[in-house]
């Protein structure tokens, strides 16, 4: 096992030295046409060769949100929100624009690349409505609602909409013709904003699924189209009015495909509020996950959101009780809409360690694993605004956007009554990004890298982080100038497979590295987390701090016993980056391998201890928060897996 930590922000680490520049098309094209590239017996530079031999070398970091909602989603523009497609787009490119309380408000820095993913139920509601548009007034619901908005009562019609329309799988509208005149309209200004090379806009919406009225437990998922409107445009949103069973979605992605010809994955999310649904050891329908089931699911849905505004759903601390850091943005009161308690059988079938864990439980009943998934964060903001900076950070809804009374706000108002079940904006985390490896910045380059895996979730921040594993990784192999290609030559990326052990070799090797963020903490540590099933069947985790800053020292059992320490000032919303380093890397044997068992690892790369917008909230408005709400935190970022699997 080999560790070193470098502090600083000069010697910036030569693993991302390419990375960070993606590869430009037009660097492609330089020299004249007629130039003879015929290969040579031997090239002196480098990079032809490397071209030539792994055309899935990822060169580029890539940051963005797959899951962006606007006021065409009626969940926001039924409660205040007034920026539709066109200002998120503005937005996310590093252009000022009015929130939708009429603040200014810019990203810090762009975004590579952008899903606005609206409701498919009812798209385009509450802009119609507005608009008084004339097709909508000939439907009765439509007219009542109009009748409704204009009398004072939006609330009231967004409940209305919600209680006897969503929850019930009704479409109170029943008109293709106004769902078809907004989805040719998002559709087309995706494409208008979409700069192969500069900003990737895909073509997306969210399915809605609460599963029943009597269970209503978060099954979303948003579907990202990888062509253009000339594709997408073939086909309506699939919606909850459609079907509540995700199966029945991927019908409806097969049918997309062979019907256009092009491709479509879909991204779960907030397994956290599904009550043990989303990656259950059963079908919706009540029936055994088969192999053919498990194959289905991994061939449209090959990453799972894990980190955003309504919770973190890396893990739980009552699952995983020997991680220190696993208490975080704990969102388990209830369901989605607050009808249901949480109880305790149900956070295994919620959380991303535990269902990757169930996933190795359910290959080895039926041969395939359906949670074999790699990992992103997103933010699902209804405000229109990707803004995931705790200094910068606009809230969940537009009652949430900056205010001294935010944090008193509803994200989840119990509809049960209950409002122990309820959840409140001073609960909501400035969260996620998804960093996608990918050969350049472009709906097929950035698509493919999602299929494949090769992504990564942050809590907001953008820490750069490389993950490989293999079977002949040397000691200094990642601290190499070339060690971007080493991992890649040598075994496979995040979201791989390992591939067989070469004779000899005992034991997987992985590398990893981290660089800082320039505009956030330092970084406390890099960890490997190993998970498997025992003789049993039971499911075991075990955490492994690989690199640590500051000169500590990792002990026998994997593990450093000195925190990083903290330098925050919460009364400041202020800290200083005296403590941590710059960039970690690592190289790293499983120590306990049994080559007879299938395991799972991920990293997870932690900052030190930074103030979260509640604390800035507190300073900027001169509030005091509750006893409870965090005024510090440590962003993370958690990698895609590698998984191990025994040659049969």
């Amino acid at each position: 096992m080999t560790m070193r930590a470098t502090r600083g922000l000069v010697h910036l680490s030569l693993i991302f030295s390419l990375a960070l520049v993606p590869w430009s098309a037009a660097a492609q094209d330089i020299g004249p046409a007629k130039e003879d590239l015929t290969p040579t017996p031997q090239n002196y530079s480098p990079y032809v060769e490397r071209k030539v031999a792994n055309q899935n070398f990822a060169e580029g970091l890539f940051w963005g949100d797959t899951h962006l909602h606007t006021s065409l989603s009626t969940d926001a523009g039924m409660i205040g929100n007034t920026l539709g497609p066109e200002q998120a787009y503005r937005f996310a490119l590093g252009q000022e624009v009015r929130s939708s309380t009429g603040q200014r408000v810019r990203i810090g820095r762009p975004l590579d690349f952008l899903v606005v993913s609206d409701h498919a139920e009812n798209l385009g509601l509450a802009p119609m409505i507005a608009q008084a548009n004339y097709d909508l007034l000939q439907t009765e619901w439509g007219k009542r609602f109009y009748d409704m908005v204009r009398s004072g009562e939006g609330y009231e019609a967004f409940r209305i909409w919600g209680t006897e329309g969503l929850s019930k799988g009704r479409d109170l509208l029943e008109s293709p013709k106004i769902v078809r005149s907004v989805w040719d309209r998002q559709i087309e200004l995706a494409d208008q904003y979409n700069e192969p090379g500069v900003f990737t806009a895909f073509i997306g919406f969210e399915w809605t699924s609460l599963n029943t009225q009597e269970n209503p437990s978060n099954l979303h998922r948003v579907v990202v189209f990888k062509e253009d409107a000339r594709k997408a445009g073939q086909v309506l949103p699939f919606s909850v009015f459609d079907s509540v069973d995700p199966e029945k979605l991927w019908e409806y992605m097969d049918k997309y495909e062979t019907l256009t010809g092009g491709s479509v994955l879909a991204i779960p999310h907030n397994g956290n509020l599904s009550n043990g649904l989303m990656f259950d050891d059963v079908r919706l329908n009540g029936e055994p996950i088969t192999e053919e089931y498990a194959k289905t699911r991994m061939r449209w849905e090959p990453i799972v959101e894990v980190t955003q505004i309504k919770g973190d759903g890396e893990t739980h601390p009552t699952l995983s009780p020997d991680d220190e850091f696993a208490d975080y943005g704990t969102w388990d009161k209830g369901d989605i809409a607050g009808f249901k308690p949480k109880t305790p059988d149900m956070l295994p079938h919620e959380y991303a360690r535990s269902a990757l864990q169930v996933g190795l439980q359910q290959a080895a009943k039926v041969g395939t694993n359906p949670y074999k998934f790699g990992m992103i964060g997103s933010t699902d903001s209804h405000t229109s605004l990707a803004t995931t900076r705790e200094e910068n950070f606009w809230g969940k809804l537009p009652s949430s956007e900056p205010s001294p009374e935010r944090y008193k706000h509803y994200v989840i108002k119990a509809l049960s009554g209950d409002d122990s079940l309820s959840t409140f904006e001073s609960e909501a985390l400035a969260s996620g990004l998804a960093g996608v490896w990918a050969r350049e910045n472009t709906r097929p380059a950035l698509f493919e890298a999602m299929q494949k895996k090769e992504v990564y979730a942050t809590t907001g921040t953008r820490i750069a982080v490389r993950f490989f594993g293999g079977w002949e990784y040397g000691a200094d192999d990642i601290f190499q100038p070339d060690a971007v290609s080493i991992g890649y030559a040598k075994g496979v990326p995040m979201g791989g497979d390992l591939p067989a052990a070469p004779d000899g070799t005992s034991a997987p090797v992985f590398m990893v590295g981290a660089l800082k963020d320039a505009w956030s903490g330092n970084l406390d540590r890099a960890q490997i987390i190993k998970l498997w099933v025992d003789d049993d069947g039971q499911r075991q985790e075990r955490i492994y701090d690989v690199a640590v800053s500051d000169d500590r020292e990792i002990h026998s059992d994997g593990r450093v016993a000195k925190s990083v320490g903290s330098t925050v000032d919460e009364a400041n919303a202020s800290y200083l980056n005296t403590i941590g380093a710059a960039e970690l890397r690592a190289v790293w044997t499983d120590p306990d391998f049994d080559p007879n068992r299938p395991a799972v690892y991920y990293a997870r790369v932690l900052e030190i201890p930074t103030p979260t917008w509640q604390a800035h909230d507190a300073k900027f408005f001169g509030i005091t928060m509750p006893k409870g709400v965090p005024l510090s935190h440590q962003e993370r970022a958690y990698t895609s897996p590698i998984w191990y699997t025994p040659q049969s």
